[in-house]
């Protein structure tokens, strides 16, 4: 096989939840442009056709799948949709989340549920589904968890208070240590991004006023972009990644090392 044919889409279904824009639609971008079909999902179908629209525009065809995937009745009838459009689904990228910020000891209770809710067992049930009904029986799957750079270590002390949302997303890079070692007999890999900061709608007003702290202790001098997260996820997602399962990759411009 070809570099070229291990890296090609052609032919393969991704799911990708929280896909109407910033990282998920980068990223589903990423896999149209090498061939893939498209599943988005999110909660708001005003975002969800803007982001189909755009797409179309670059001649990548997406269809919306309108779903809050915090609530667990609906994500079957969400992967349902989904099998009976393409018939069988071998990509799923897991980035819907959501964040909080409130110091520990103040931190809601209701809010704390919340990330809960969405970030660990919306991807967990997510992840069952698409598993038992595609993934399991084909005997094939590319499975991409989005966790994050706040996954992987504490904060700084002078840096955000969002316990709840560390704590999600380290029980997600978990989740994806987990997970691959149970369902790599199913010859199916899990993998996780683990993005830094990057501008979006969730992170603007944070970096507004913490870009130069942050890209002072950043190597490649520089926040994430929309490019950014396309060459990883087209990676874990096709051939070229059949012997890679179980990891955390951190797309951070170097934050991490020190």
């Amino acid at each position: 096989m070809s570099i070229k044919e291990l890296f090609d889409l052609s032919g393969k279904v991704a799911l990708v939840t929280g896909g109407s824009r910033g990282l998920g639609l980068q990223i589903a971008e990423g896999l149209g442009e090498m061939g893939a079909s498209l599943a988005l999902v999110a909660r708001k179908a005003d975002e969800l056709d803007a982001a189909r629209d755009a797409l179309r525009r670059k001649g990548i065809e997406a269809r919306p799948i309108v779903c809050d995937i915090a609530r667990p009745e609906a994500v079957g009838p969400m992967v349902d949709a989904a099998l009976a459009r393409y018939g069988a689904i071998q990509i799923l990228v897991n980035n819907a989340g959501t964040t909080w910020g409130s110091p520990a000891e103040d931190h809601p209770l209701d809010a704390w549920q919340k990330l809960v809710d969405l970030n660990l067992t919306g991807t967990f049930l997510v992840t069952q589904a698409v598993g038992k009904r595609s993934m399991i029986p084909n005997r094939y799957g590319k499975v991409i968890t989005v966790a994050s750079v706040a996954g992987l270590s504490g904060n700084p002390v002078t840096g955000m208070k969002t316990l709840a949302y560390n704590t999600t997303k380290g029980g997600l890079v978990n989740f994806t240590r987990a997970l691959a070692a149970e369902w790599g007999s199913y010859g199916i890999t899990v993998n996780g991004i683990a993005p830094g900061f990057f501008p979006s709608k969730m992170t603007n007003a944070f970096l507004e006023k913490t870009a130069p702290a942050l890209l002072s202790r950043t190597p490649l001098g520089r926040l994430g972009d929309d490019q950014d997260l396309k060459g990883i996820a087209i990676l874990l997602a096709s051939d070229a990644s059949r012997h890679i399962t179980g990891q955390i990759v951190a797309v951070d411009g170097g934050m991490t090392v020190a």
